[in-house]
């Protein structure tokens, strides 16, 4: 089951024409690169030559946010997308079933209400930086379409592919082999059915953060046996979240697309002083060349601050536009550094009116045990009164603060 009348080109695209454009492919080949299989030489040979691609980045849908991590492949698929290449956005809703294995342990497997739940949100987030309408609109698609109707027989011929041993190879496994922790067989299996995910499609790139490197890989030496054909891949660097922990969907710890502008800016000042370059590479799209002057200025003794508040502003114009990052820069400006209270806090009508649930269901945290650690270290405050007590009740009227930037009003 390789190919289906699903995975076919549209014939509306055989006859679009692909644009050359050298500045936007050497930003694409990298800008925010980790690395580039087989080569970048092969690859700016093949964007280069005018034939249209095929390329796509997989997401599993295994929390509710995309966070600007994301938003790095995102762009990259937009890159592709204005240069007249065919662009997919895949949800990997069945993959995300099994989930990605973890460097600690084993992930619990989600239920498909679960997964339904965490992506109901998706487009309308990655559409603030990819267009699903248009000339050439980006394609939404779940990797349920092909991997609910494989076979044993088929994931039998997949898992004859690859070895046992190269699997042993990844990182996360070694890790946990060694710590004598649990990896279960169902994990295993992961990186074969993402690799399956291009064979189905088609595909002549994939995207994909650089912890995806080995998943990618494994894809490459499945289209070769399926397809007889290269897949080039493009790992993209890691930014870490402001709390210096790696950015993710699960945790909700990222600067999310979903986030408030206000919010965003706020996250963004929250990163360290040595963030700021990656930052601005990453997560903006402000030139190398300036990002190369502000390096230059800072190693002269420039105070950073400065720059710090530019790329907060960046990030959020990416996302939300300037006009919205004008206000969000303003409201940090009166509300943060001056200490006062916005006069916009959003209000929020909880289904229990406890500290806890008000927190989560505001999504000012995004779990119990955040509420809870919050409440520990005396970052959450109720009428401007710390909080020390996780069954501290709220009324109507009252106002809900953590840290010096979230704010919600109960009602």
């Amino acid at each position: 089951m390789v190919a289906t009348s699903k995975t076919q080109l549209n014939n509306n695209y055989l006859d679009m024409s692909v644009k050359i454009d050298e500045k936007k492919i050497e930003e694409f080949l990298t800008r925010g690169v980790e690395a580039i299989y087989p080569d970048v030489e092969a690859l700016r040979k093949l964007l280069m030559s005018g034939k249209r691609i095929r390329a796509y980045q997989g997401f599993d849908p295994t929390g509710p946010y995309l966070h600007v991590g994301h938003a790095m492949g995102i762009r990259a698929l937009r890159l592709l997308q204005d240069l007249g290449h065919e662009v997919i956005f895949l949800v990997g809703d069945f993959t995300a079933m099994v989930g990605d294995p973890d460097k600690d342990s084993t992930r619990d497997m989600l239920t498909e209400e679960q997964i339904e739940k965490n992506m109901a949100g998706w487009k309308e987030q990655a559409a603030q930086l990819i267009d699903f309408s248009g000339e050439n609109p980006v394609q939404f698609r779940r990797n349920s379409e092909w991997l609910s109707d494989v076979k044993l027989v088929e994931v039998l011929k997949m898992m004859s592919k690859t070895t046992l041993q190269r699997t042993m190879e990844r990182d996360l496994f070694d890790r946990r082999l060694k710590a004598s922790d649990p990896i279960r067989l169902h994990e295993i299996v992961y990186p074969i059915m993402q690799g399956y995910d291009g064979v189905a499609m088609g595909v002549d790139m994939e995207i994909g953060g650089a912890d995806q490197t080995f998943n990618m890989l494994t894809g490459r030496i499945l289209s070769k046996a399926y397809l007889n054909k290269e897949k080039f891949v493009r790992a993209n660097r890691m930014m870490n979240a402001p709390d210096a922990r790696t950015m993710s969907k699960t945790k909700g710890n990222g600067i999310n697309l979903s986030d408030r502008p206000e919010d965003m800016y706020g996250k963004a000042m929250s990163y360290s002083d040595e963030e700021i370059l990656n930052g601005l590479e990453f997560l903006t799209e402000v030139p190398m060349g300036d990002i190369g002057a502000i390096k230059k200025a800072m190693e002269k003794g420039e105070n950073p601050m400065q720059y710090k508040k530019l790329m907060a502003f960046e990030i959020v114009k990416m996302i939300k536009g300037e006009a919205s990052a004008r206000q969000a820069e303003e409201h940090f400006s009166t509300v943060i550094s001056s200490k006062e209270k916005p006069t916009d806090i959003p209000e929020i009508k909880p289904t229990n009116y406890d500290v806890i649930t008000v927190l989560i269901e505001s999504k000012i945290t995004s779990s119990k045990s955040e509420a809870r650690q919050v409440i520990q270290q005396g970052g959450v405050k109720l009428n401007d009164q710390k909080v020390d007590s996780f069954d501290t009740e709220v009324k109507p009227g009252d106002v809900l603060q953590k840290g010096s930037r979230f704010f919600v009003k109960v009602i």
